[in-house]
C-alpha cells in the first residue's frame, strides 16, 4: 500500500464509520473550530478525478523537520518550493507517532548524497549493517557514539499532526534532543489521563538551547484543548483509520528496506571498496529504505 491509496482509505473510512458525514468538516469546541478533511460526497474533483492526476506519481507526506543552529522557526514546504512558509509554531491533532533511528558512517550524516548503513522505519527493526533487533544492538547503546557520548545510532520520533482543514498530516521528524521533552509531554497531557494523542489539539514550537559549544534548537509542547463528545468521536474515528494504513505502510517499508540493503551489502561484499564503505565491522543500526536518510527525509514516506 502507498501513500496515494491510504489517502483514499482514511477518507472512505470516514464515510462509512459512525460518522455524520454533513457535520465532520467542522468541529467546535468551547469556542473553538478544527476542520476535518471534506468528505468524498462534497469533494470539488472526485477520488476518481484526482486519480488521473496521480498516476505514476507518489504522494509523499510534507516533511518538516527540527531546524539546526538555534533557530526558532519552523520551515513549512507550500505551493512555491522556492519560498516555504516560516512559522514559530504549529498547531494540530497528533494521529499518530513512532520510532525511528538511522546510523551513518562518521561525517557522512550531513552529506546530501549520504545514504545510512542501517535504518529502522519503527525504531524496533533494523535494516543494513548489522540490522536486527534494534533494543539489542550494541550500536544504539549509551556509549556507542563518537569519543563514548551518546548513541551511535541516531534516534528520532516521527510525529504525524494534521493541521485545521487539510486532507493529510505533515510529518514532522524529532530529533533526539527533542525525544526527551516530548516524552515528557505525552506522559504529562496524555498518559497521566489514559488519553489518546488524538483526543486533543496541541501546540508545536522551538526553543534554543547550547551544549556548551553550539546553539540547536528543541521542540515545545503544549497541549491547547480536548474534545469531548461528538467532536472527539468524530477525530478518533479519523486517527483509527490512518493509524490502521500507516502501520500497513511502516511494515511493508520495512520488508522492503531489509530486502533492498540485504541485496547493497551482498553488492558490496563483492567490490574490493567493501571495508572502506562499511568501515570493515559491524557498524550498523537502522532503516525504511535505501533512498531514506532518516533526518533529511523523513519516515516512512
Amino acid at each position: 500500500m502507498d501513500i496515494n491509496t491510504m489517502a483514499g482509505n482514511v477518507t472512505t473510512g470516514l464515510a462509512t464509520g459512525t460518522m455524520d458525514v454533513n457535520n465532520v468538516s467542522a468541529m467546535v469546541e468551547n469556542g473553538h473550530s478544527f476542520r476535518l478533511p471534506e468528505m468524498v460526497g462534497s469533494m470539488e474533483f472526485s477520488k476518481d478525478e484526482l486519480a488521473d492526476d496521480m498516476t505514476g506519481l507518489q504522494l509523499n507526506f510534507q516533511k518538516v523537520k527540527i531546524p539546526s543552529g538555534g533557530t526558532l522557526q519552523f520551515e513549512l514546504p507550500g505551493d512555491d518550493p522556492e519560498n516555504p512558509d516560516y512559522v514559530k509554531t504549529i498547531e494540530g491533532v497528533l494521529l499518530y507517532n513512532h520510532a525511528a533511528g538511522a546510523l551513518w558512517a562518521e561525517d557522512s550524516e550531513k552529506d546530501e548524497d549520504a545514504l545510512p548503513l542501517c535504518s529502522s522505519a519503527d525504531g524496533q527493526i533494523g535494516a543494513g549493517e548489522p540490522g536486527g533487533v534494534c533494543a539489542s544492538c550494541h550500536l544504539n547503546a549509551w556509549g556507542s557514539g563518537l569519543k563514548g557520548k551518546g548513541k551511535a545510532c541516531k534516534n528520532m520520533r516521527v510525529l504525524y499532526l494534521l493541521r485545521d482543514g487539510e486532507y493529510m498530516p505533515i510529518q514532522l521528524t524529532l530529533s533526539p534532543m527533542s525525544i526527551r521533552p516530548y516524552t515528557d509531554f505525552f506522559n504529562a497531557a496524555f498518559a497521566s489521563r489514559r488519553r489518546g494523542t488524538c483526543g486533543s489539539i496541541i501546540q508545536i514550537g522551538l526553543k534554543r538551547a547550547n551544549n556548551g559549544k553550539d546553539d540547536y534548537s528543541v521542540a515545545t509542547f503544549k497541549k491547547l484543548y480536548d474534545f469531548t463528545g461528538e467532536q472527539l468521536a468524530q477525530i478518533k474515528a479519523y486517527a483509527d483509520n490512518f493509524r490502521a494504513e500507516i502501520k500497513d505502510i511502516i511494515q511493508q517499508r520495512t520488508v522492503e528496506a531489509a530486502t533492498r540493503m540485504d541485496n547493497t551489502v551482498n553488492a558490496y561484499k563483492e567490490a574490493p571498496t567493501y571495508a572502506t564503505v562499511f568501515g570493515g565491522n559491524d557498524n550498523g543500526g537502522f532503516s525504511i529504505g535505501t533512498n531514506i536518510d532518516g533526518d533529511r527525509m523523513a519516515l516512512p514516506a
